[in-house]
């Protein structure tokens, strides 16, 4: 099944002032509990991709759409979470948001040098946890090979500052907005 991106807007709520005041958050919630669209979303971001040997999925949401990638593409699903979530040795790396910085961190041994990795989240935004996730990838030698998002905010300038950071990465996303 495909969908609009007018039924794929339909389904993605806006929520003033959260995670703090002045940020609209898209609250995918409807989308995902929706079974059809969800399996449009997950359908179509495999669609985007080749092949690869790791998924890898940004915490939270970026779980839900990327293990499913992961499992379609015949792939390792490989979480990429904040602080304090992952036992066993890490790496990590900080990153800024548009209303404040973070932390990520993976699994030391998530990665062999070489893997082929898709990053996979909900939303690109300021590009930052994005470029936080393509560095633990590269730090242990796997090559990103992709980001795919749900949803895209240009106005914040996200695919510039990873064309900066990341030049030649390609960058998909289903909705822009």
């Amino acid at each position: 099944m495909t969908l609009s991106d007018g039924e794929l807007r339909a389904r993605i709520v806006d929520v003033p002032d959260f995670p703090t005041a002045g940020v609209v958050f898209k609250d995918i919630s409807p989308l995902l509990a929706d079974p059809a669209t969800f399996v449009a979303v997950v359908d179509a971001l495999v669609e985007q991709s080749g092949p690869v040997d790791k998924v890898v999925g940004i915490e939270a949401r970026g779980f839900i759409l990327a293990a499913p990638v992961a499992y379609h593409l015949g792939a390792g699903f490989v979480p990429v979470r904040k602080p304090g979530k992952l036992p066993g040795p890490t790496h990590e790396t900080s990153y800024e948001l548009e209303y404040g910085s973070n932390v990520l961190q993976v699994h030391r041994d998530a990665f062999a040098p070489g893997d082929r990795v898709l990053v996979v989240d909900d939303v690109l935004a300021t590009g930052g946890t994005a470029a936080a996730a393509v560095r633990l990838v590269e730090h242990d030698g796997g090559e990103v090979v992709g980001l795919s998002v749900l949803l895209e905010l240009g106005f914040l300038g996200g695919r510039a500052a990873l064309a900066k950071a990341h030049p030649g990465l390609p960058v998909h996303a289903l909705l822009p907005y």
